[in-house]
Protein backbone atom coordinates (compact mmCIF):
# COMPACT_ATOMS: atom_id res chain seq x y z
CA UNK A 1 0.00 0.00 0.00
CA UNK A 2 1.29 3.57 -0.95
CA UNK A 3 2.52 5.18 2.19
CA UNK A 4 -0.08 7.22 3.61
CA UNK A 5 0.40 10.75 4.83
CA UNK A 6 -2.05 10.86 7.59
CA UNK A 7 -2.62 9.79 11.10
CA UNK A 8 -6.15 10.23 11.18
CA UNK A 9 -7.80 7.14 11.99
CA UNK A 10 -10.64 7.47 9.30
CA UNK A 11 -8.38 7.83 6.45
CA UNK A 12 -6.51 4.84 7.71
CA UNK A 13 -9.40 3.05 7.26
CA UNK A 14 -11.02 4.87 3.93
CA UNK A 15 -7.45 4.09 2.93
CA UNK A 16 -7.92 0.14 3.22
CA UNK A 17 -11.32 0.11 2.40
CA UNK A 18 -10.63 1.94 -0.90
CA UNK A 19 -7.78 -0.25 -1.86
CA UNK A 20 -7.24 -1.69 -5.21
CA UNK A 21 -7.34 -5.42 -4.98
CA UNK A 22 -3.66 -5.10 -6.01
CA UNK A 23 -3.03 -3.83 -2.18
CA UNK A 24 -5.69 -5.80 -0.53
CA UNK A 25 -4.07 -9.01 -0.93
CA UNK A 26 -1.81 -7.86 1.52
CA UNK A 27 -4.23 -7.51 3.57
CA UNK A 28 -5.06 -11.13 3.65
CA UNK A 29 -0.72 -11.86 5.22
CA UNK A 30 -1.09 -14.16 8.63
CA UNK A 31 1.90 -14.82 10.68
CA UNK A 32 3.84 -18.39 10.50
CA UNK A 33 4.32 -20.56 13.01
CA UNK A 34 7.81 -20.52 14.77
CA UNK A 35 8.44 -24.12 12.64
CA UNK A 36 7.27 -22.52 9.42
CA UNK A 37 9.38 -18.87 10.25
CA UNK A 38 12.65 -20.94 11.21
CA UNK A 39 12.02 -23.16 7.61
CA UNK A 40 11.47 -20.52 5.67
CA UNK A 41 12.96 -16.91 6.98
CA UNK A 42 9.87 -15.44 7.16
CA UNK A 43 7.39 -13.76 9.89
CA UNK A 44 4.16 -13.76 7.32
CA UNK A 45 2.20 -15.01 4.45
CA UNK A 46 -0.33 -14.50 2.35
CA UNK A 47 -3.60 -17.39 3.35
CA UNK A 48 -4.66 -19.18 0.30
CA UNK A 49 -7.43 -21.86 0.24
CA UNK A 50 -6.36 -25.04 1.59
CA UNK A 51 -3.60 -23.55 4.05
CA UNK A 52 -4.08 -24.81 7.68
CA UNK A 53 -4.13 -22.50 10.34
CA UNK A 54 -4.47 -22.27 14.20
CA UNK A 55 -6.86 -19.40 15.81
CA UNK A 56 -4.75 -16.92 18.16
CA UNK A 57 -7.30 -14.74 18.77
CA UNK A 58 -11.03 -14.64 19.79
CA UNK A 59 -14.07 -17.19 20.60
CA UNK A 60 -12.31 -19.82 18.58
CA UNK A 61 -8.54 -19.37 19.90
CA UNK A 62 -6.75 -22.71 19.80
CA UNK A 63 -8.94 -24.50 17.25
CA UNK A 64 -7.51 -25.53 13.99
CA UNK A 65 -8.53 -25.89 10.27
CA UNK A 66 -7.98 -25.91 6.89
CA UNK A 67 -8.60 -22.74 4.94
CA UNK A 68 -11.99 -23.15 3.27
CA UNK A 69 -12.34 -19.66 1.40
CA UNK A 70 -10.58 -16.28 1.09
CA UNK A 71 -12.58 -12.87 0.68
CA UNK A 72 -10.61 -10.53 -0.82
CA UNK A 73 -12.93 -7.65 -0.24
CA UNK A 74 -13.74 -8.14 3.23
CA UNK A 75 -9.97 -9.24 3.73
CA UNK A 76 -10.98 -12.62 5.99
CA UNK A 77 -10.89 -15.82 5.94
CA UNK A 78 -13.18 -18.56 6.12
CA UNK A 79 -11.80 -21.87 8.20
CA UNK A 80 -13.27 -25.59 8.43
CA UNK A 81 -14.85 -25.93 11.75
CA UNK A 82 -15.28 -22.24 12.84
CA UNK A 83 -18.45 -21.28 12.63
CA UNK A 84 -22.16 -19.63 14.62
CA UNK A 85 -25.20 -21.18 15.61
CA UNK A 86 -27.86 -18.75 13.93
CA UNK A 87 -31.54 -18.49 15.69
CA UNK A 88 -33.07 -20.92 13.54
CA UNK A 89 -30.18 -23.68 14.34
CA UNK A 90 -28.24 -23.08 11.37
CA UNK A 91 -24.37 -23.60 11.31
CA UNK A 92 -22.81 -20.29 9.11
CA UNK A 93 -18.68 -20.06 8.80
CA UNK A 94 -17.72 -17.08 10.76
CA UNK A 95 -14.85 -14.94 8.73
CA UNK A 96 -11.79 -14.46 10.62
CA UNK A 97 -9.15 -11.59 10.38
CA UNK A 98 -6.42 -13.17 8.85
CA UNK A 99 -3.97 -11.41 11.97
CA UNK A 100 -6.13 -13.49 14.42
CA UNK A 101 -4.54 -16.61 12.95
CA UNK A 102 -1.46 -18.79 12.32
CA UNK A 103 0.08 -20.60 9.74
CA UNK A 104 0.69 -24.38 10.91
CA UNK A 105 0.82 -26.08 7.35
CA UNK A 106 1.12 -24.70 3.67
CA UNK A 107 -0.44 -25.21 0.48
CA UNK A 108 2.34 -25.99 -1.91
CA UNK A 109 0.57 -26.82 -5.15
CA UNK A 110 1.17 -23.34 -6.66
CA UNK A 111 4.69 -22.61 -8.44
CA UNK A 112 4.65 -19.10 -7.74
CA UNK A 113 4.10 -19.33 -3.65
CA UNK A 114 7.43 -22.00 -4.21
CA UNK A 115 9.75 -19.48 -6.37
CA UNK A 116 8.33 -16.90 -3.45
CA UNK A 117 9.10 -19.17 -0.32
CA UNK A 118 12.63 -19.60 -2.27
CA UNK A 119 12.30 -23.30 -2.68
CA UNK A 120 11.81 -23.76 -6.39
Amino acid sequence: MARIASEQPRKQRKARYTAPSHVRTKFLNAPLSDALKEQYKKKTLRVIKGDTVKVTRGDFAGSEGVVDGVDTAKSKIIVHGVSSTKADGTEVPRAIDPSNVQLTKLKLDDKRRVAKLGEA
